[in-house]
């Protein structure tokens, strides 16, 4: 399996949250058709390889769509909150998305950790351990 491949992977890490790299247009179809709610896309307007028209084609399906554009370096207290809250308040499940899945896993890992009560320091301490920011 080709890096390409293995990075477009849509990964279920609990009931409420999947992580993955660039979605396809049949990605979106698949995870529609499994109960996902809402799509949260973390890429910026100028990162290349980007599903023409996805915010369009979530909606179309019957999805929530939202562009949080988010560079990993850029991690911080306050945007951290901003997609804490914005993950709280969409339908569940939720697949949150970017390039290569590095992002998806730090946002995701964040939310969960942060809901289970770990400090904001002490989950990002963690994120930059594991290497994915």
């Amino acid at each position: 399996m080709g890096l390409i491949r293995l990075m477009n992977i849509v990964r279920k890490i609990n009931d409420e949250l999947a992580i993955a790299g660039q979605i396809t247009l049949d990605q979106l179809k698949q995870i529609a058709d499994e109960g996902y709610k809402s799509v949260i896309n973390l890429r910026l307007p100028d990162e290349t390889d980007l599903l023409t028209n996805e915010q369009e084609k979530t909606e179309v399906l019957g999805l929530y769509y939202v562009n949080f554009p988010t560079k990993a370096e850029d991690l911080n207290h306050q945007s951290t909150l901003q997609i804490y809250e914005t993950i709280t308040e969409l339908p569940k499940p939720i697949l949150i998305h970017c390039d290569n899945s590095i992002r998806s896993a730090a946002i995701a890992l964040l939310y969960i950790c942060i809901k289970q009560g770990v400090t904001f320091e002490k989950a990002l301490q963690k994120i930059i351990t594991l290497g994915l920011i």
